[in-house]
């Protein structure tokens, strides 16, 4: 397309001409944009409740309040982040001074899913401003009502030149990976991410994954099922469960299965009420077309609460599912909705090694007062991040790097790991002139030994 050409060629440009590499320009531009979201807050959540029928609340809570928390952390560490770094150097290259250098890529393609539409565009592209680059910015087109707000604010904060945003399907996607950037950052299903990274490779351009996957919840002995019920519940059902860290299944102990199928249901009943199609603050899902591979997976497993469909209000409620076949789709792919299967076991060891064998998850929820399991589960098992004793709220703190491990995905991100991603971290040796030490240069007769004992 000659859109993206021209806008690639003066994006380069714009990179070219050495404005982004100023720390102090790059912050005024952070606060900017940060100005900006809070003039059109009421339109973003408003877009929120239209597109995925967020209340008010929710969509403060994990989308304008964690891009509002990003942008603040950047602003108060930026300065730190971006100074050289001093590091030793070694005796052979004495007299010298070794530092780092953190240095913006370029040009990034960012690329946004549909299920947290403003946090997930715009948490990346924080990270890409605060590290000195130029982006270009693709919305999900499922999200249609986010995407237009998300387009209104950066085209009136940014010069095109800077930051540009395409809307568009999977014709948009494919023309803009046909142009080599300097770091695609993409969010989205492992199927698509296959697709983003054989696009990326023609041109050795590096990428940032963030996947799905089926993240487990392990309730184990010692377990506050009650506290655990509600932790589940909030975690599986915020979003209607489009969520890519809800717990997407349960392994529970199988003496401690109906107790908490108890309390579940009762933490489901106390969030949402006993008509959760009729709540305004369950959220709906995303479209017809996941709404029916949702509706699919309901025949799988015994029914042990829930089921309700409203195709009109494009709703599901909340639903639990016991005992479902672990060769069905509803357990080979990720759910990525309000269905939720329980599978019991024994032993601590069956439900270990049912994890490990496996996908790598993008999150792990363990449950339970055995410390030994948890060491177990939290050094052995690989897995993106996770909690103990809670779900998904790991994702909260701004200290903590996100991102997944395998078939989850590649890369992290969040806080200075975000800053970090969107960087090079340029390696730079100083050699000072007045002395020159002889050791490395040939003739080496005589030399072995003392090399020996400097390099030990």
């Amino acid at each position: 397309m000659k859109e993206i050409q021209l806008c690639m060629s003066e994006m380069r440009d714009f990179f070219q001409t050495g404005t982004t590499l100023n720390v102090s320009w790059r912050k005024k531009q952070l606060k900017a944009l940060r100005a900006s979201i809070s003039e059109h807050e009421s339109a973003i959540l408003k877009a929120l409740q239209e597109d995925l029928g967020k209340s008010d609340f929710e969509g403060y809570a994990t989308e304008l309040g964690i891009v509002y928390s990003e942008i603040d952390h950047h602003l108060k560490h930026l300065d730190s982040w971006s100074r050289p770094k001093r590091v030793r150097s070694t005796i052979l290259s004495f007299p010298s001074r070794s530092y780092i250098v953190t240095q913006p890529l370029g040009v990034v393609l960012i690329m946004s899913p549909w299920n947290y539409p403003f946090q997930l565009t715009m948490a990346p592209l924080v990270a890409a401003i605060a590290a000195g680059n130029c982006a270009v910015v693709k919305p999900s087109r499922y999200s249609a009502h986010t995407s237009r707000v998300l387009v209104e604010i950066l085209s009136k904060v940014f010069p095109s030149e800077y930051v540009a945003t395409f809307e568009g399907g999977s014709e948009m996607n494919t023309a803009l990976l046909n142009y080599r950037f300097d770091h695609i950052f993409f969010t989205g299903s492992p199927t698509v991410g296959k697709i983003v990274m054989q696009k990326a490779a023609r041109f050795l351009t590096p990428v940032t994954l963030e996947l799905g996957g089926k993240s487990p919840a392990l309730i184990d002995e010692g377990t506050n099922l009650k506290l655990a019920a509600k932790s589940i519940a909030w975690g599986k059902f915020l979003n209607a469960g489009q969520t890519c860290v809800a717990p997407d299944y349960i392994l529970i102990k199988h003496d401690l299965q109906e107790r908490f199928v108890e309390e579940l249901i009762g933490a489901i009943q106390s969030m949402y009420g006993t008509d959760p199609l009729n709540n305004s603050e369950f959220p709906k899902i995303i479209n017809e077309k996941h709404f029916t591979r949702l509706t699919d997976l309901l025949g799988t497993g015994t029914l042990a609460y829930g089921g309700q469909l409203d195709p009109k209000l494009m709703k599901i409620a909340p639903t639990i599912l016991v005992g479902p076949n672990l060769d069905s789709t509803l357990m080979t792919e990720e759910i990525f909705g309000p269905i939720l299967p329980i599978i019991s076991f024994n032993q601590f060891e069956e439900a270990f090694s049912f994890i490990e064998g496996r996908e790598h998850p993008l999150a792990l929820y363990f449950f339970g007062s055995n410390s030994q399991h948890e060491k177990q589960v939290v050094d052995s098992l690989l897995f993106g991040g996770g909690c103990i004793n809670d779900t998904v709220l790991h994702l909260s703190n701004p200290h903590l790097p996100f991102g997944g491990v395998g078939a989850s995905g590649m890369g992290r991100y969040h806080a200075k790991d975000g800053f970090m991603t969107f960087s090079h971290k340029k390696s730079i040796l100083k050699k000072y002139t007045f002395l020159d030490v002889p050791l490395r240069y040939a003739p080496f007769k005589g030399k072995y030994s003392l090399l020996r004992r400097m390099m030990r």
